[in-house]
């Protein structure tokens, strides 16, 4: 169901996240003069608790997008492979371009860490609702951040900035990848569903 080589793009990718976002989170929080985490050892320059915290904020938050694509396309009998951003020439210039952004502390950074490649075949209806089905899960972990939040009125100050900037992180994913540009969700879901009324 998932090969090896999946796996080895999944682990690839969340170290790459968790490089690339503990760089925009340590500037940010320095510019806020506020440390929800307390300083911890480094390995090469990277703080390996800022690491951490990045990994478990953002890795979710992609891969269970790109699995989600995945499975429903393979639900409909499609075959469907994961790929890390290295995979295409397009994604891996964004990819590396998105590191030095990071790294520069320019103000914005946009990347496609991966992707899923689908075998062809699929109905518009079908094509819809595999592309519905990645940004569908980051509204289901914004709902899940949302009641994290709303139901612990007691978290400490780190375990609230996660769930808040979990919260955050798939609200912008959703909205993001459901807009109708092509080459994003939103364009497939609202392409598929024009072809299958029409």
């Amino acid at each position: 169901m998932i090969s090896f080589h999946e796996i080895f793009d999944m682990v690839f990718m969340t170290i790459y996240l968790g490089v690339l976002f503990s760089a925009i989170f340590g500037r940010s929080l320095l510019k806020r003069k506020y440390e929800p985490l307390e300083k911890q050892k480094t390995f090469m320059g990277i703080d390996l608790r800022l690491f951490g915290f990045s990994v478990l904020l953002i890795a979710p938050a992609i891969i269970l997008h790109e699995l989600a694509h995945k499975f429903v396309a393979m639900g409909f009998g499609l075959d469907a492979v994961f790929h890390a951003f290295y995979a295409n020439k397009f994604t891996l210039i964004l990819g590396i371009a998105a590191l030095f952004m990071a790294l520069l502390n320019f103000g914005f950074v946009f990347l496609v860490p991966g992707f899923v490649s689908i075998s062809p075949g699929a109905t518009p209806l079908v094509t819809a609702l595999i592309a519905f089905a990645g940004p569908f899960m980051n509204l289901l972990l914004f709902f899940a951040a949302l009641i994290v939040l709303k139901t612990h009125k007691h978290l400490s100050k780190k375990a609230f900035t996660f769930w808040q900037l979990t919260k955050l992180i798939n609200i912008f994913l959703f909205i993001f990848n459901m807009l109708p540009i092509p080459g994003f969700d939103g364009s497939k879901v609202l392409g598929g569903l024009l072809q299958a009324i029409f």
